[in-house]
């Protein structure tokens, strides 16, 4: 069935066959009809319905998936004001949570940027967590290697400087999704998972064992990711025709199936949301289902 789901797939796309092992070669020729919705002057902008399981109970709360493309300087690995030859075509995910754990919030992000077209296409990832109790923030470089700083509230996650080799990271896979899913490893691989899942359970940043599977349903395709040692598993739902928006996804505590986090797509629309600051703005809220 995998080998079906991956001929049709890239009859689709027109790319390679997905990697079967720890192989992140993509070079991938952008299409027109890629740069079509990409180059658009616009961000996606998707929002979810989120229940985030957090200290053994389900919290209600919402999630934003942002995609975007922009100039991204290759030294600085910071947004160029202006193209040049310092810089390279990005795709930029912000990933967000906000819920409630009794009296107090939380509110999570994680943006990631990848490297449009290119092998190898990770460029950075960075993360905060903020909550009553402190927060965190962490933030990775990829050049030669993958550069971790990591700076925690918490006790033996203070400040943290980890060097580990190039490998994959569970970020850049939701980039993978929406560019070249017929990349996406399948198989048993080795992953860095999430920093917000590492610190929110206290966790080694490290590499870890997990295994990937891509499965397909009449509506969907379904991206699949176990870590054994970790007894998680998510799971991530997304379109099966091009620009193969993300429908939701699922993340699993092996351990105890009553601590599973959900997010549920409310609403899709493409906008230009840096502009969209003035009063009178907040009707977009409203569009994309947002309380």
């Amino acid at each position: 069935m995998k080998h079906i789901i991956i001929i049709v797939t890239a009859f689709i796309l027109g790319c390679q066959s997905p990697n079967t092992n720890t192989s992140y070669d993509q070079n991938v020729e952008l299409s027109s009809s890629f740069k079509d919705y990409w180059y658009d002057g616009n961000a996606e902008i998707s929002s979810f319905n989120l229940t985030q399981s957090r200290y053994g109970e389900p919290r209600e709360g919402e999630a934003i998936l942002i995609y975007v493309t922009e100039d991204f300087l290759v030294n600085e690995q910071v947004k160029s004001n202006v193209k040049s030859k310092n810089s390279k075509s990005a795709l930029k995910l912000n990933r967000t949570k906000k819920f409630i754990t009794g009296i107090y919030p939380y509110s999570i992000m994680n943006s990631s940027f990848t490297y449009l077209g290119q092998k190898d296409p990770l460029a950075k990832i960075t993360t905060s967590i903020q909550e009553w109790c402190g927060q965190a923030y962490l933030q990775l470089n990829k050049k030669r290697g993958l550069s971790i700083a990591s700076h925690s509230y918490f006790e033996g996650e203070a400040d943290q400087n980890i060097n580990l080799p190039n490998g994959i990271t569970e970020d850049e896979l939701w980039h993978w999704i929406r560019t070249s899913p017929t990349s996406l490893p399948l198989g048993n691989i080795k992953l860095l998972p999430p920093f917000e899942f590492l610190r929110l359970l206290h966790k080694p940043i490290q590499f870890y064992d997990a295994k990937a599977a891509l499965d397909s349903t009449s509506t969907h395709f379904t991206y699949e990711l176990s870590y054994p040692e970790l007894n998680r598993k998510i799971s991530i739902n997304f379109e099966k025709k091009t620009p193969f928006s993300i429908l939701g996804w699922n993340e699993f505590d092996l351990s105890d199936p009553k601590k599973t986090t959900t997010a549920t797509r409310k609403k899709i629309m493409k906008l230009p949301y840096w502009q969209l600051n003035n009063l009178g703005d907040e009707r977009f809220r409203d569009s994309l289902k947002l309380r």
